[in-house]
């Protein structure tokens, strides 16, 4: 038991982590279910575990990239957090985070780091970077048809 909580602190040294993130983690490192269990609700108890405090932190990290809210919610979702969290925490953020500006800018900075393509590969590129990292197509297909 011991060891898992050992364990477990390492890995919340580093960063955050969300419960099924640090269960997998448990469960990589062959520590019975029973063990993995307990170990989560005592630091869920403690509050060194919590999914809502990591989808907020988690997003304001990405945001910083930045990332759209698609993309967040993918890999929120792919940690394990529970898509009522999501929802509140992305709700939350976007009262302070205007994704059409961001989109505007990341448009406009690549467009000019793309001076010697050809204009419309030169958009196709910016459509395909822009949609990758989670931005909206209606807010990209915008931003392109403003450059």
């Amino acid at each position: 038991m011991q060891k898992a909580r050992n364990y477990a602190f390492l890995l919340l040294k580093f960063r955050l982590r969300s419960e099924k993130e640090l269960a997998e983690r448990l469960k990589r490192k062959k520590f019975e279910p029973r063990v993995i269990s307990e170990t989560l609700a005592f630091l869920k108890e403690k509050r060194f575990l919590d999914d809502r405090l990591f989808a907020k932190t988690w997003i304001e990290w990405r945001i910083a990239k930045p990332l759209g809210v698609i993309r967040l919610r993918q890999e929120l979702r792919a940690k394990g957090i529970d898509k009522e969290i999501i929802d509140e925490t992305l709700e939350e953020v976007k009262k302070n985070y205007s994704e059409e500006s961001v989109v505007s800018g990341l448009a406009k900075e690549r467009f000019k780091k793309l001076k010697g393509v050809e204009r419309n590969k030169a958009k196709q590129r910016i459509l395909g970077y822009l949609l990758r990292r989670g931005f909206s197509t209606d807010l990209v297909i915008e931003a392109i048809r403003r450059l």
